[in-house]
């Protein structure tokens, strides 16, 4: 009879705590369903009020970080009287829950990090290791680059969508090519004869890149942004507009021409200077080294 009634006991006590849990269960479900369900009719409604997609996207993106924590918060305090006894059980499996979600809680704090510092946003084009690319889509683990080819190739799209863990901000060295300015420094190499009129040349070649539509407008705003950013960067350029350095190698004078252009027009620009600088050379207005 005490076997028996010990078996009673215990079956009754487990069928508590089962039902307790299914109880748990549902409300944790019910929580997210109606976050999930507050944040896509919030979202909804911001789309009739505002047709600017970019407006559109932060809202989404921010609203769903602040539903994603308060999801998280509802969650512990809905379980907390099962931390306790959940916290021993972490205690005799540490090291399996740790190796399992290390990267998952590790990536989502990267991801608050990335929203909260802003280290890069949406369009900005970055390279974060050995990947190159514009960020089109950051999630509460991972962000999304559109991949762009290397220099030699003119740094254009692939087309090839790139999945980065968050956590990789903090493990990879990250370059932001727009994150104060708008414009990079590139340069074109334009080679000449030895005998060739160098001052003459260069004239030529100022006029063509200072006249390009693109470059020239770059300069002044350049200066405004600089300007803008002095009380958070200790930048500074004694010179914004289009120069060309001279270099004697070998047997040709190197013509080095250098000026500011968007990341994202460069490929553009240096094919319209180049069109230009062959014009000239088919008209003997300027000579380029064979």
């Amino acid at each position: 009879m005490d076997i028996l009634k010990k078996y009673i006991t215990d079956f009754m006590t487990s069928t508590k705590t089962q039902n307790d849990y299914i109880t748990l269960f549902f409300y944790t479900v019910a929580i997210i369903l109606l976050v999930k369900l507050g944040t896509h009719l919030l979202t909804t409604s911001f789309k009739k009020l505002s047709k600017n997609e970019k407006r559109i996207y932060k809202f989404s993106k921010g609203l769903e970080l602040i539903s994603n924590l308060f999801i998280i918060a509802a969650i512990i305090v809905v379980w907390k009287s099962f931390i306790t006894d959940f916290m021993t059980f972490i205690s005799f499996t540490s090291t399996a829950i740790i190796l399992v979600l290390r990267e998952f809680v590790y990536n989502f704090f990267s991801g608050i990090y990335i929203k909260t510092f802003k280290p890069f946003i949406v369009e900005d084009r970055i390279k974060i290791g050995e990947v190159e690319g514009d960020v089109v889509n950051i999630n509460a683990l991972n962000f999304e680059l559109l991949e762009v080819s290397n220099k030699e190739n003119g740094e254009q799209s692939t087309g090839i969508i790139v999945h980065i863990p968050n956590s990789k901000v903090f493990s990879e060295p990250l370059k932001n090519y727009v994150k104060v300015f708008k414009y990079v420094w590139n340069e074109i190499n334009v080679k000449i004869p030895l005998d060739a009129d160098i001052k003459k040349t260069k004239s030529f070649l100022l006029k063509i890149v200072k006249g390009n539509d693109v470059v020239k407008k770059i300069p002044t705003k350049m200066e405004e942004q600089i300007n803008s950013s002095l009380a958070d960067y200790r930048i500074y350029y004694n010179n914004l507009e289009p120069i060309i350095y001279t270099k004697v190698v070998d047997d040709y004078v190197n013509l080095s021409i250098r000026y500011l252009v968007h990341p994202k027009k460069a490929r553009n620009v240096e094919s319209e200077i180049w069109s230009q600088i062959l014009e000239l050379n088919k008209e003997n207005k300027i000579t380029l080294k064979k």
